[in-house]
């Protein structure tokens, strides 16, 4: 091999490394914004976040805190009871305060200072989520809201509804962007088609660049054959069972716990890998076997929807929006690997001595590694 095409190929091993390693560690998610409006003109706003990454100054441009500079100090926080955080957390409240606007009719409201609860103890291994509440009356007659907080505080998931539950409004919000102004008195509907191209962003995104294991799930499907027939028959078999599961999932007709499906997942990238190895074409129980760890990744994509959650008013268009996001994403991970190493090789002698059989040894392994870590320190 020349070595410019030695160069590209360590490029794309190391790029495949990259995205496995940034997996393992402490990933930053968006942040869960509830609105709670009362009958009475009261409000209540509870933000579920990692309370840490803030006070340590990480910002959305950071997808992992072991990766940020200020690492150490993340860690420290992480470390603290919430006795001991409570306090520091007092004194960050003015900046975050001052990064909200929240506004009735156009006119900026004042924020009362927050609570602070913290959902478990201290430890490292694990992300620690906390929920910090406002609570206060929007003036008398308010008819519209919009929020908006500052992009240092990363992606948030914004859901509003009355007391009774009743869906008012809902968006993913990225990092910086405003929502709204939006109807609160139930006179303007929030349309369908801007529901359904949220959640277009948040399937796509839920696989780039959050989704590592499933990135490295569909590099393995694209690593038997950069040839399209075989390929296409893998990720429609794997389309139609995650679409399956993913609806059953948030139909709560079908729950299995975070703690057995993630190990799983995890495994079913092992098995394609190691199936690469010998399998030189797409054998006959392969799709089908494809299928069945659809249905798993189908109930990680529900975890994530039931997290976020979909609007009630509009579940199947909210349903089929990040479903679509997920294709999406999938298809871009397919073309990048055409485009790293199918256009240029895959019809080269070589190909799987050189690309197939190393890359497909080096995801088998990261994700054993991620096999014994969900299993042995949970997800």
């Amino acid at each position: 091999m020349t070595s410019t095409l030695k160069l590209a190929l360590t490029g794309f091993f190391v790029f495949l490394l990259t995205l496995s390693a940034a997996s393992t560690a402490h990933e930053i998610r968006p942040a869960i914004i509830d609105l709670t409006l009362e009958e009475d003109g009261a409000y209540r706003i509870d933000i579920q976040t990692s309370v840490e990454t803030y006070l340590a100054g990480i910002g959305p441009e950071v997808t992992d805190t072991n990766d940020a500079p200020q690492a150490d100090e993340y860690d420290r926080y992480r470390a603290m009871s919430a006795q001991e955080l409570t306090p520091v957390f007092k004194e960050f409240v003015p900046e975050l305060i001052n990064g909200i606007r929240f506004q009735a009719d156009g006119i900026d409201l004042n924020l009362p200072e927050p609570s602070l609860a913290l959902t478990n103890e201290p430890d490292l291994e694990l992300a620690r989520d906390a929920v910090i509440t406002f609570t206060g009356t929007l003036p008398v007659g308010s008819s519209s809201l919009a929020w908006q907080w500052d992009e240092q505080y990363g992606g948030s998931a914004l859901r509003v509804t009355s007391a009774s539950g009743e869906e008012i409004y809902t968006e993913y919000l990225q990092p910086g962007t405003a929502a709204g102004p939006f109807d609160i008195t139930g006179a303007v509907k929030q349309s369908g088609f801007s529901i359904f191209a949220n959640y277009i962003v948040i399937g796509f995104e839920h696989i780039l660049p959050k989704g590592l294991d499933h990135i490295l799930f569909v590099v393995g499907l694209f690593l038997l054959s950069s040839k399209l027939k075989p390929l296409l028959w893998q990720v429609s078999s794997f389309t139609l069972a995650h679409t399956v599961t993913l609806a059953l999932g948030m139909l709560g007709i079908v729950t299995i716990p975070a703690a057995v499906v993630e190990p799983l997942i995890a495994l079913s990238i092992v098995y394609v890998c190691v199936e690469n190895l010998w399998s030189r074409n797409l054998s006959k129980w392969r799709p089908a076997v494809i299928f069945g760890f659809g249905l798993l990744h189908g109930l990680g994509f529900a975890s994530v929807l039931t997290e976020i959650g979909l609007s009630p008013n509009h579940f199947i268009t909210g349903l089929i929006g990040f479903n679509v996001g997920v294709e999406l994403g999938q298809l871009t991970v397919i073309a990048l690997c055409f485009l790293a190493v199918g256009v240029w090789f895959r019809n080269k002698d070589w190909y799987r001595s050189y690309i197939t059989n190393p890359a497909s040894i080096a995801i088998a392994l990261v994700a054993g590694w991620w096999v014994f870590e969900r299993t042995v320190y949970g997800v």
